[in-house]
């Protein structure tokens, strides 16, 4: 399943995606801002690929469509909060060098779409770290409104114990409040 949006491929990762994710994924600004470590190699890379992101519907590279360059990734993941299989989490990361300019949210309305239309999911939830005032932005570009704060509810890597904002949009609301495609 591929996804084009006005500037953007969306099409499921692969193997070959290594190169590129690693690029960003070794940033320090990137990963911790999602919870997780930089990568240290591209063999590591390699890794998180084949456990996390192959053959998985719903989880997309991003793709500048003119070059082919894996810019990022988003998909829609299961919500360890919510038993409900008609409601899926949004994950996403993408290069730093292309943050700032509607890339992410372009990606994420695309794929929350995807998630209502094609999937037959009622509910997208998000959660972001308090300090990830540009997830929050996306977020509620993406119609999501504000559920609460999930005090101290996350370990990351590096042993910090961070807050929990929680977000999430149904699918009347995203129809109602997202500016038709």
């Amino acid at each position: 399943m591929e996804i084009k949006t006005k500037r953007l491929l969306l099409r499921p990762v692969l193997e070959t995606d290594a190169e590129d994710m690693y690029e960003y994924s070794k940033n320090p600004n990137v990963g911790p801002n999602a919870g997780w470590a930089p990568h240290k190699s591209i063999e590591e890379t390699a890794e998180v690929i084949k456990a996390i992101f192959l053959n998985k519907d719903g989880i997309f590279s991003i793709v500048v469509p003119e070059t082919g360059k894996v810019i990022g990734s988003v998909g829609l993941i299961q919500d360890p909060m919510r038993e409900n299989e008609k409601a899926l989490m949004i994950g996403y990361a993408l290069g730093e060098e292309y943050w700032g300019k509607g890339i992410m949210t372009e990606a994420a309305q695309a794929v929350i779409k995807y998630g209502f239309e094609e999937l037959g999911l009622e509910l997208v939830s998000a959660r972001y770290y308090p300090h990830n005032n540009a997830s929050k932005r996306i977020l509620e570009k993406c119609g999501m409104v504000y559920e609460g704060t999930l005090r101290r509810g996350e370990k990351l890597f590096d042993g910090q114990i961070l807050d929990l904002v929680c977000y999430s949009v149904t699918k009347e609301e995203f129809f109602n409040r997202i500016k038709k495609y």
